[in-house]
């Protein structure tokens, strides 16, 4: 079949990929360039999400676990195992035993794919791991072991695949409208598909409104980020004082990235991050680390807006996992993460294969 992909982040690319490995002839169109917008925005993590256990979601964090083993496998020079401390203090939200349940699960799907178990540290070997995190009412740190990779690289990484396998990728082309019945309006004019895969990312419902077409809901969530000097080799997850929501402090190509927000977004708001969300990232960092920073310790910030599945008053409550939808020839791509591109993109080959 002749196949139109509408989207050049990761889950077009591996969208796109997956189709061409089943036979297909695939032109994938960008309106920008390729990993240009959320997908290049990410806490550059390859992992299973262990906050989603807390939500139920087992099936997908089974299944990110089993990709995260396959994007550090394949891709072993943009990719890394890297230890992350969820550290204890007296007046944490969520007790000892709670975390253990998580991280024993965590462990469990990951099986024999898995890349480390956790183990607990004492305070005085937390803090040798990382020495400038707070000591007072520390009671100690689990490890585990997630994955961390340049998102924009391994997205490029992937595109490289896409090509070798016969992708025609076609950046700078904004697809205006689709219809039903397979086709594309370009600049150019109107193209016409045997099937159309919407995978525009937050993009994908403001597609389906221009072409006239029933939406599904959204939410749109600003993430934001901070980059800041090195204080560890260790990745941190920490929980937000008074709040449940987590934030990670992680080293990052030499420095330490700091994130991330959650913002609700509209597509015509500018996507950077706010001085309210850098206040709160600097508030959470000092609320754990000596010495304290402030704006001007700050080196970098960027953003990117997530497109979860809606339902959800909160945000971080508000699920990732993906939902295809078809409309005739087109089929719409809703919410997914970074880690799980890939499986998203064989349930695409598998829904174009059916229909």
């Amino acid at each position: 079949m002749k196949l139109a992909i509408v989207g050049g982040g990761i889950n077009g690319l591996s969208s796109a990929w997956q189709l061409a490995l089943a036979g297909h002839q695939v032109t994938l169109f960008e309106r920008d360039t390729l990993m240009a917008a959320t997908s290049s925005a990410s806490s550059k993590l390859l992992h299973g999400g262990l906050r989603y256990l807390e939500q139920g979601e087992f099936r997908l964090v089974r299944e990110a676990l089993q990709e995260r083993r396959w994007w550090l496998k394949k891709a072993p020079q943009l990719t890394r195992r890297l230890p992350i401390l969820y550290p204890i203090y007296r007046d944490s939200r969520r007790p000892r035993w709670q975390l253990k349940i998580g991280l024993w699960l965590y462990d469990t799907f990951a099986g024999r794919k898995g890349i480390g178990r956790h183990r607990w540290l004492t305070p005085q070997q937390t803090l040798r791991c990382s020495p400038h995190l707070a000591a007072a009412g520390l009671t100690g740190a689990y490890l585990f072991f997630d994955g961390q990779m340049d998102d924009r690289k391994l997205g490029l990484w992937m595109a490289q695949q896409c090509t070798k396998a016969g992708v025609q990728l076609v950046e700078h082309s904004p697809v205006l409208k689709v219809t039903a019945e397979g086709r594309v309006l370009l600049s150019s004019g109107w193209q016409q598909f045997d099937r159309v895969v919407n995978v525009a990312g937050p993009w994908s419902q403001q597609l389906l409104q221009q072409s006239g077409l029933p939406q599904q809901a959204l939410d749109l969530v600003r993430g934001s980020h901070l980059l800041l000097p090195p204080i560890s080799r260790y990745g941190h997850m920490l929980e937000v004082p008074g709040e449940a929501r987590i934030v990670f402090v992680l080293p990052y190509q030499c420095n330490t990235l700091l994130g991330t927000t959650e913002v609700r977004q509209q597509l015509d708001e500018a996507i950077k991050c706010s001085a309210a969300e850098r206040e709160y990232l600097l508030n959470l960092y000092n609320h754990y680390f000596q010495p304290s920073a402030d704006s001007s310790t700050v080196l970098a910030d960027f953003a990117g807006v997530r497109p979860l599945l809606a339902g959800s008053a909160n945000a971080s409550k508000a699920s990732r996992e993906y939902q295809l939808n078809w409309q005739g020839q087109l089929l719409t791509v809703s919410g997914g993460k970074w880690t799980t591109a890939r499986a998203l993109g064989k349930q695409v080959s598998q829904a174009v294969a059916s229909n």
